[in-house]
């Protein structure tokens, strides 16, 4: 259990981007978050976008790198995975 950040390859706003989660609470997921100054703005139900500029020292914080199948794999057996049926129906933030 713990946190887990994908390699950063999803683009927008002129830089790559990482998933960071937790396997285990949506609590545990803001806690390490906060502690590592990632703005909560940033959340999107299930997790949050980091910026590519973030990564290794979220990596060097405790974030487990994993890939992005290994990721989603582990949030879904968690039980926090938002599908996208539920992301069209949910405000982001919460």
């Amino acid at each position: 259990m713990g946190i887990l950040i994908d390699q950063p390859a999803w683009p927008a706003h002129g830089t790559l981007w990482s998933h960071l989660v937790s396997d285990a609470s949506l609590e545990e997921l803001h806690a390490f978050a906060a502690a590592q100054g990632v703005p909560r703005r940033g959340f999107d139900l299930d997790h949050y976008d980091v910026p590519q500029s973030s990564y290794d020292a979220l990596v060097a914080a405790g974030a487990e790198p994993v890939d992005f199948r290994g990721l989603v794999t582990r949030l879904r057996a968690s039980g926090l995975r938002v599908t996208a049926r539920e992301r069209r129906s949910r405000p982001r933030g919460h």
